[in-house]
């Protein structure tokens, strides 16, 4: 058998089988060629075709954008013109309208300065009449106030007096402390000083003022010391001169504050009850008595009498002191007793009560009985 091989495909084939192969290649490949031919005209006509409706939709796509650029500056043109007229509409309408508000202004500024005008020459008026009222007022409260002061330094002057009164009572019992009467000629308070003998050692004369300082007061109480015939007078005065801090002795008259009152007191009284002494015991000696005068009149005597008063005026506030403090102490001292009185009544309670008061009783924590009080009696 004869085989050939296929020179195109490499198939072993017969001579003959390779013939008809050749044939049949031969063919296909006429109709492929062929076949590509027409495959090359239809896509040259594919391709005018496609693009000549290419261009033609270009050239309508263009011709649309033409027309669509033409409406749309149309539009814009139509929009801007649209625009502008709203503008000058809305323009218009703000001027009228501030036109408007410039007249509502200018009625309002009216109507408020004819309003303003008016409401001051009512507020004038009125501030006219408050003021005058106020005047009157002003007077008459100037009036009331110095009717009041003048009736509180009364009081208060008369308050000081009858406080005097009852002070120097208080710590000079056995002397005679008499009130000088309103509208009798003289001081506010006599006091005639006795001695333990019960014998009248002199008279002091006092005198209280509850106003701002003035010397005409001295000369008045020593005219009444004259007319009362007092061997000593002591002005008290709430305002001092600035010269006096504690008691000084200003011509003839000894001048002191309300704090300082009983020890000057106390000093002024051991004074006299002491002159009285000397002058009973030396009845006659005028010179002696010259010097007693001399004495009472001296630098010296004024000294003594300053150290007596101020001894006892510190011995008094220690005494106070001391007093405050003992009385703390001595409540601090009661209210911790309370406390283990109580506690030890408590104890004994709750003893009886647990014990069923067979615990021995305690008669000093138990109520007394009638023969228990009777005992007591």
């Amino acid at each position: 058998m004869n085989i050939i091989k296929c020179k195109n495909c490499g198939q072993e084939l017969e001579i003959t089988e390779a013939i008809e192969h050749q044939i049949i290649e031969a063919a296909l490949v006429s109709e492929r060629e062929k076949h590509r031919k027409e495959l090359d005209e239809i896509q040259k006509k594919a391709d005018a075709t496609a693009r000549t409706e290419m261009e033609t939709v270009v050239k309508r796509l263009q011709q649309d954008a033409a027309g669509e650029k033409e409406r749309n500056k149309k539009l814009q043109e139509q929009l801007l013109e649209l625009t502008n007229e709203l503008r000058k509409a809305r323009q218009e309408k703000d001027d009228a309208k501030l036109e408007m508000q410039k007249q509502l202004v200018a009625e309002e500024s009216k109507i408020r300065e004819e309003t303003r005008k008016k409401s001051d020459e009512e507020h004038r008026l009125k501030d006219a009449e408050k003021d005058k009222k106020l005047q009157d007022a002003i007077r008459v409260n100037e009036e009331l106030r110095r009717k009041l002061e003048q009736g509180s330094q009364q009081t208060q002057g008369e308050v000081l007096e009858l406080e005097l009164e009852e002070l120097l009572g208080k710590e000079f019992p056995e002397d005679k402390v008499t009130e000088i009467k309103k509208g009798e000629r003289g001081a506010d308070v006599n006091q005639t000083v006795i001695d333990k003998l019960g014998r009248e050692c002199g008279s002091i004369l006092w005198e209280s003022k509850n106003a701002q300082w003035s010397d005409g007061w001295l000369k008045k109480l020593r005219e009444d010391q004259r007319a009362a015939k007092a061997q000593l007078s002591v002005l008290v005065v709430a305002n001092p001169p600035d010269s006096v801090e504690t008691y000084t002795y200003l011509e003839g008259v000894w001048v002191t504050t309300r704090q300082l009152v009983v020890p000057l007191a106390f000093a002024l009284r051991f004074d006299l009850i002491h002159l009285h002494q000397e002058k009973l015991s030396n009845v006659g000696k005028n010179e002696k008595m010259e010097v007693l005068y001399q004495y009472l009149r001296s630098a010296e005597f004024r000294h003594r009498i300053e150290a007596v008063v101020e001894a006892f005026n510190n011995l008094q506030l220690d005494i106070e002191k001391e007093k405050r403090w003992f009385t703390v102490k001595w409540a601090r001292q009661e209210k911790e007793l309370r406390k283990i009185i109580d506690n030890t009544h408590g104890i004994y309670g709750e003893l009886q009560a647990v014990t069923g008061r067979e615990l021995q009783q305690i008669k000093t924590l138990e109520l007394p009985s009638g023969e228990d009080q009777e005992e007591e009696k």
